[in-house]
């Protein structure tokens, strides 16, 4: 019993550190912050309630039963992170083209700010949970250590899916409380660095939309030449 248990609390270790830079709570919480602009501190814990949620279901989705969605459709990893990596490559291009004097104007009248919570609240699921907070990076990490104890016993698998789904719990307890503070740090930074950070950080997403979708293309490359 006492190694099941010093097994079970290093796999929940090996988990949490393995999600943690590809969910990336804290440089993610910069990157959507935009789209929470002149929301009020309830409609926030509304919308990051939200997204906690879809990111636990996510993650614990593609834990369960992800290896079985992907051979119902014929998907592979690959695939997975190539269109994941495109994906985001579109939604940090976006960031980059946005016009900021033309974001400020909208937020003056109380119509515009209207429109904004409710195109804040269609884009909760995506693009802000999916793929910005848990895209294919993570799909991809979850697969490779769901699979590790695909092959033991029960008790064993077990054991190894119950330790995930712990380390997803504390990664979204990440996720809410970094979503949810990230505009407190915003205001004592200022408009204008606010600006240049979320210019800095949608670069950074870009340049992870190109890292993840390389990977996938190098993956793919290599399990072309496996089959042949």
């Amino acid at each position: 019993m006492p190694q099941q248990i010093n097994t079970f609390i290093h796999l929940v270790f090996i988990g949490f550190v393995a999600l943690f830079p590809v969910v990336n709570p804290i440089g993610s919480a910069f990157i959507v912050s935009p789209y929470f602009l002149d929301t009020s501190r309830k409609e926030r814990i509304k919308f990051v309630k939200k997204i906690t949620l879809y990111c636990f279901i996510i993650c614990t989705v593609t834990v369960l039963v992800g290896h079985w969605i992907l051979e119902l459709f014929g998907l592979s990893i690959p695939v997975i992170q190539l269109a994941g990596g495109i994906m985001i490559c579109k939604i940090g291009w976006e960031f980059l083209s946005a016009d900021d004097k033309e974001v400020k104007e909208e937020n003056v009248a109380d119509k515009a700010k209207t429109e904004h919570i409710a195109s804040a609240e269609n884009n909760l699921f995506y693009p802000i949970t999916f793929p910005i907070t848990a895209g294919a990076g993570t799909i991809a990490v979850l697969f490779t250590l769901s699979a590790q104890g695909a092959n033991a016993d029960l008790s064993v698998y077990m054991l190894n899916i119950c330790a995930l789904l712990v380390s997803i719990i504390g990664i979204c307890i990440l996720i809410f409380i970094f979503y949810l503070n990230t505009n407190r740090l915003i205001s004592y930074i200022g408009l204008r660095n606010e600006q240049i950070i979320n210019r800095f950080m949608a670069f950074l997403i870009f340049c992870v939309g190109l890292q993840i979708a390389s990977s996938g293309i190098t993956n793919l490359i290599k399990l072309h030449f496996k089959l042949h």
